[in-house]
């Protein structure tokens, strides 16, 4: 099923709209996917579905806002990127359980410090670049909310849900260090639908 999920987004409309919807920060209605991306509303609908049958966006029935009680029609359809993950390797191969074992032994041996020390070492090159583009090249997906940068997706989500100290911990030194260098302050910033992880300009005196 990954494959063929995948496959749809090779069509250049149904990923301009995927790409829209899973950067939006509220539920996206029909009319909305469709003015954004400059197709009919027909249209529009016809691919969200198709996205929708494959698990890529998840779709919810709503009155629109301001719209209550008798005379205000129907229930519109609004869609949202889905919780579901979808990976390809060929041949087949299983990283996800290794990773959950040795996400395990690690936190039964307490070797938190020894990961985080690890985790510095591998963290994303950010200084002389563009600090949103280079997180974006990692999947964490940034955006700007004031002056602040906020991480839409954490690309170790489902570890991050069995194991939040240690992989939280661990990202956060991953990100620590490099935007320290790039002139921003990594901190444990957590809260539901974005990473665990925000940035803040470093003020210099």
């Amino acid at each position: 099923m990954s494959i063929e999920a995948v496959a749809l987004l090779e069509d250049p409309i149904r990923r301009r709209l995927y790409d829209y919807i899973a950067a939006a920060d509220h539920d996206v209605s029909r009319d909305e996917a469709a003015e954004a991306t400059e197709i009919k509303r027909p249209l529009a609908a016809f691919h969200l579905d198709k996205l929708a049958e494959a698990g890529l966006l998840d779709a919810v029935f709503r009155r629109p806002e301001g719209k209550t009680g008798p005379g205000s029609g129907r229930p519109a359809k609004f869609y949202r990127r889905a919780d579901a993950e979808f990976s390809v390797t060929l041949p087949a191969r299983d990283y996800r359980t290794v990773a959950t074992i040795l996400a395990e032994v690690t936190e039964h041996a307490g070797f938190e410090q020894a990961i985080e020390r690890a985790a510095a070492q591998h963290g994303p090159v950010l200084k002389d670049r563009d600090v949103l583009e280079a997180l974006r090249e990692r999947g964490y997906e940034p955006y700007l909310d004031g002056a602040v940068i906020r991480l839409r997706n954490c690309p170790f989500h489902r570890l991050a849900v069995d194991f939040p100290p240690l992989v939280c911990g661990m990202n956060l030194a991953l990100l620590e260090g490099p935007a320290a260098e790039a002139g921003w302050r990594a901190r444990m910033d957590p809260a539901p639908g974005r990473c665990c992880v925000s940035f803040s300009k470093i003020n210099k005196v």
